[in-house]
């Protein structure tokens, strides 16, 4: 399996893990892709898709402390 196979497939499983509702192991992985895609060189193509996720991910969560609990 090549660099970019390997990155893809953790993306969607980081995407899985968001939907599942586990935020931190999504960052984990997508964390390991964005290592990945650095050490394979494919840091400006791949590596953008990562780290916008990272990214995406980073927004979700401070919103998700702005909100306050509903009674």
């Amino acid at each position: 399996m090549d660099a970019n196979e390997r990155i893809r497939k953790l993306v969607v499983l980081g995407d899985n893990r968001l939907k599942q509702g586990l935020p931190s192991k999504a960052r984990e992985t997508f964390e390991e892709a964005l290592l990945l895609a650095r050490e394979a060189g494919l840091e400006d193509t791949a590596g953008r898709l990562v780290t916008g996720r990272i990214e995406d991910l980073d927004r979700v969560e401070a919103g998700a402390r702005k909100t306050p609990p509903s009674a």
